[in-house]
């Protein structure tokens, strides 16, 4: 069941066609078994085939995506775009999916510059607010196991990538509710994050305002923190 699923994921995760080998690879499962899971995902409606050795999510994948998120991403997407009009900058929602985080939406700030981010990008956990944000609320031992499978890559001269100074700051984070990215995952990107928790305070995702350095100050960003934490509570209240 663990193959399939995360086969399944790694087949939908970029919403382009992904060809056997890239499926297989990154799911960590042998190229005859990806293929017969995948044949029996097809056969189910879960992945299509499109010829030539490629795969992407289905109908009956997308369908049930789309149910889940259905009675609640309306509000969700307003507590977002409120969030952005009361910040001014560009605000982010991710989901944690394993060992890394996916952004589910995204609200642009009006400013003469755009972020990378967008919507299916898969995101680290140990060098992103959001990532950051999800790491201090879950078990030691699920932090372990996390660094343990990925280590600590370095993405930026700023990246944490000491385990020692990375659970310092994570002990942080759970004192005072938020996770700062400063220029850890991109140079010239500064993003607060604040955790997404479910009824028994399991993060299962996070909210993050991000902007670049250069047209806000350090201090100022952090002025938006209260706002930032008021919203991934109600956020985490309507996807309970």
């Amino acid at each position: 069941m663990s193959k399939a699923l995360r086969i399944l994921e790694e087949a939908a995760r970029t919403g382009e066609p992904r060809q056997l080998a890239e499926i297989a690879a990154d799911a960590g499962v042998l190229k005859p078994s990806t293929h017969r899971i995948l044949a029996t995902l097809a056969e189910l409606g879960y992945v299509t085939t499109l010829g030539g050795g490629s795969y992407t999510a289905g109908p009956r994948m997308r369908a049930l995506a789309a149910e889940v998120v259905r009675e609640s991403t309306g509000d969700v997407a307003a507590e977002l775009a409120a969030l952005r009009a009361s910040v001014g900058q560009t605000v982010h929602l991710a989901l944690r999916s394993g060992d890394h985080a996916v952004y589910t939406h995204k609200v642009e700030a009006d400013q003469p510059y755009s972020m990378a981010s967008r919507l299916g990008m898969r995101l680290p956990l140990h060098c992103t607010s959001i990532g950051k944000a999800i790491l201090a609320h879950l078990p030691d031992s699920e932090i372990d196991e996390i660094i343990a499978a990925l280590g600590l890559e370095r993405r930026t001269p700023n990246t944490l990538t000491d385990p020692a100074r990375l659970w310092a700051d994570l002990a942080r984070v759970r004192d005072v509710g938020y996770a700062m990215d400063d220029e850890e995952n991109e140079t010239t990107i500064r993003c607060l994050g604040a955790p997404v928790l479910d009824a028994k305070g399991y993060p299962v995702g996070a909210v993050s305002v991000s902007t670049v350095i250069f047209l806000l100050p350090r201090a100022e960003l952090l002025g938006h923190a209260p706002a930032l934490m008021a919203t991934a509570r109600r956020i985490g209240a309507l996807l309970n």
